[in-house]
């Protein structure tokens, strides 16, 4: 009886302790995901439903993962780090041998109606492995030799993600190595010389490396009316999608671009604009203003964070997160190339939201232990 009053205990303390803002700011976005691919299934005459169906069975994984992950010790990341990044490389590698292309990449394992997306998983084992290593070499220890080491974690799956080819997840891995680069201590004169390797490097994948469909993607981003309906026209049709949004939208299910099926990926690459015309200004404020509490919430643990590893960790999920948010919705509203990055939490996509329910569980796991021992001292 001691024993279950104890566990008992312990699991009001634990749910106590949990951040219950950044539970309802990440509940309000899944709903705003599932409402838009329910939209867009009926634009399909989908009378079962399929693809709502396939996100519903994916969100029922992702939390049992994010319950599993909240209730274990976060720490044991660290632990595992070299071991998560090898088998994320090794499914990268797999996949250019087993996987199938979709929409122009070799980037999926599908069996059957299920597919899982590799990427996904090297992302949250690159975030791990790069806050392992800057937590053991930030500010005073950091130089060239810390640079170097730290560009080589991220580099390994950046090229093998390249030949699929994925420029968007590509470039969120190199955004992820900057931005906590940044906060280790990277100095000015580095930035700089690392600004003018970025440009030579880019034009060494232009003519190496992207494949034509991503060189037509990024001339019309350039110059959006060269190709006004051919690559231009995805981005064409979610800026007239977004602005036929008005205050309050068309009603779910009402978007003439969406329901048309003017808009195309309606419920991956572009479900904000699905959202933005469908619910309107309103809705995109919802949206955006779950995605801000979350970011409060996560920099109020950064600041409650005792060691340099649960900091890093907060940073790199917080990095990738805003930069999948900043290239989905930029490239929504035609301010960047068409990337293929989905928005977190709101896309259809399995991978992706199992994934991104793991970083919430970690998430909820430190500020389960953070709180506590705040509240303790």
């Amino acid at each position: 009886m001691l024993s279950i009053a104890h566990t008992a205990r312990e699991l009001v303390a634990r749910l106590r302790s949990m951040d219950w803002v950044l539970f309802f700011s990440v509940l309000v976005l899944l709903f705003l995901g599932l409402a838009a691919i329910y939209s867009v299934d009926l634009s399909r005459d989908a009378t079962d439903l399929i693809n709502v169906k396939k996100q519903c069975v994916a969100l029922l994984l992702a939390c049992i993962i994010a319950l599993f992950v909240t209730n274990s010790n976060y720490q044991f990341l660290e632990h595992y780090r070299l071991w998560l990044y090898i088998a994320g490389i090794l499914l990268l590698i797999g996949v250019l041998i087993f996987g199938q292309t979709i929409r122009g990449a070799r980037g999926w394992y599908v069996f059957g109606n299920v597919s899982f997306q590799p990427v996904e998983f090297m992302k949250a084992a690159t975030v791990v492995m790069l806050a392992s290593y800057f937590s053991r070499r930030a500010r005073r220890y950091f130089g060239w030799r810390e640079l170097v080491e730290s560009f080589v974690i991220v580099l390994i799956p950046v090229v093998v993600v390249m030949f699929q080819p994925d420029f968007g997840s590509a470039a969120v891995l190199m955004g992820i190595w900057f931005i906590l680069a940044l906060f280790a201590g990277m100095p000015m004169r580095t930035l700089f010389l690392l600004c003018i390797a970025g440009v030579v490097v880019f034009m060494i994948a232009w003519f190496g490396l992207f494949a034509p469909y991503q060189k037509a993607r990024i001339a019309t981003f350039l110059n959006p009316t060269e190709d006004p309906l051919g690559q231009g026209y995805n981005v064409a049709q979610a800026v007239i999608a977004i602005g036929a949004g008005g205050w309050f939208g068309r009603g779910l299910g009402f978007g003439t671009q969406s329901q048309l099926k003017f808009l195309p990926e309606s419920q991956t690459d572009f479900i904000f604009a699905v959202i933005a015309e469908e619910l309107g200004f309103f809705g995109v404020t919802l949206l955006l203003g779950a995605f801000s509490l979350l970011f409060l919430r996560v920099g109020r643990l950064v600041r409650l964070s005792r060691d340099n590893f649960t900091t890093y960790l907060l940073l790199g999920i917080v990095a990738l997160l805003f930069l999948q948010i900043l290239i989905n919705v930029g490239m929504n509203l035609g301010v960047f190339p068409v990337t293929g990055i989905g928005l977190p939490f709101v896309s259809y996509g399995g991978s992706s939201l199992v994934v991104f329910l793991f970083y919430i569980g970690v998430i909820q796991s430190i500020a389960i232990r953070t709180v506590r021992v705040t509240y303790q001292v």
